[in-house]
């Protein structure tokens, strides 16, 4: 059992606001004291994702500096825990947003542990015994072995990563409105979510899918991700008329303002909308009464469960999906969160050791 010194880890350690402007520095941080449940990674990729920049800003409220952002982590395991029995040293394994839960509480129950009530965040969190958790921008990880999940062979690590959080953020809400034969799915916003989102409708054989963004300069990209269709908001005054109920399930992937009254009226009836981007503001308000007379549903999506996470991965080992994303070395950190505030990426950043 070889094992980390805590003077081993070293990462982009984010002191205040100012880090989302491409000011963390890289240094020593304080894992959480070893438990034989845990298990330690040499990370070899982690993935950026906007729930990064939102906690280096502290765009959801006050964050907990220091910290150590980065929740798409793939590594191999260098130590495990006494009480770990289903991974070994060696074992290639990924730990996404959330890496502890309570066990206890009705969604953890019910198997839907990523709406837990003491959820650890590995981000921004802090672990049951109290202690800080850090994430994936760095040398090495330590946590719960009971979040980390083995990554498929023949998977690629680098489409691996951003499929942690991104992937699942998107694959969770698919499959549980029902995506596949039969459904229309509209994609709103063609980023690093909504390109997982369109890679996954078309994984799921839906039998139409729709990419939703306000201008065209994404309509090629979004067409060879899988969109059947593309419909440019700000380019055309009568996208609402043109498309009115004409899909079944919405996922939404933006994080700016947007009139949700808009959207709703592309819905069939039964349709369903689901937010998945969170903006540091709230939405306008909209009307019911598409919700009545059509029988609409408005609902939001969280991550992911483990088992959405395993079945996830195995659907994209099957299919060979390939995300689109650009490899960066860790070094280039702080860059890479100054070009992907830019939205430069096209469409995930992952950072390689």
């Amino acid at each position: 059992m070889s094992s980390a010194n805590n003077s081993d880890f070293t990462g982009w350690v984010a002191h205040d606001p100012s880090a989302a402007d491409g000011n963390m520095q890289w240094g020593s941080f304080q894992p959480k004291t070893f438990e034989e449940t845990d298990i330690e990674l040499d990370i070899s990729h982690c993935g950026v994702c906007g729930s990064d920049i939102h906690t280096l800003r502290s765009g959801w409220g006050p964050s907990d500096y220091p910290l150590v952002v980065g929740h798409e982590i793939i590594g191999k395991v260098t130590r495990v825990g006494k009480d770990v029995h289903d991974l070994k040293i060696g074992d290639r394994v990924g730990v996404g947003a959330q890496s502890e839960c309570c066990e206890a509480c009705k969604p953890c129950k019910m198997e839907q542990e990523s709406n837990c009530e003491k959820m650890t965040m590995t981000f921004n969190g802090r672990h049951s015994n109290g202690e800080k958790s850090y994430g994936g921008y760095a040398k090495t990880w330590r946590g719960p072995a009971s979040f980390a999940i083995p990554i498929p062979d023949g998977l690629p690590s680098e489409f691996a990563a951003p499929l942690m959080c991104g992937g699942v953020t998107v694959y969770n809400p698919l499959v549980s409105y029902g995506a596949g034969p039969g459904k229309r799915v509209g994609v709103v916003g063609v980023g690093g979510l909504g390109h997982f989102a369109l890679l996954f409708a078309k994984s799921m054989n839906c039998d139409k899918i729709v990419a939703i963004s306000r201008s065209s300069s994404k309509k090629q990209d979004a067409l060879e991700l899988g969109a059947d269709e593309f419909i440019a908001t700000g380019e055309d005054s009568e996208w609402m008329a043109k498309n009115a109920n004409s899909l079944d399930l919405i996922i939404s992937t933006v994080s700016g303002s947007f009139s949700l009254d808009s959207y709703l009226q592309l819905l069939d009836v039964n349709g369903t909308f689901v937010q998945l981007g969170a903006p540091d503001d709230p939405l306008p308000s909209f009307s019911p009464m598409g919700l009545i007379f059509k029988n609409l549903k408005i609902a939001g999506s969280l991550i992911g469960t483990r088992q959405h996470i395993r079945d996830m991965l195995e659907l994209a080992k099957k299919t060979n999906l390939q995300a689109w994303v650009q490899v960066r070395p860790m070094s280039e950190a702080n860059q890479v969160v100054i070009d992907f505030e830019k939205g430069l990426p096209r469409y995930r950043y992952v950072l390689k050791n």
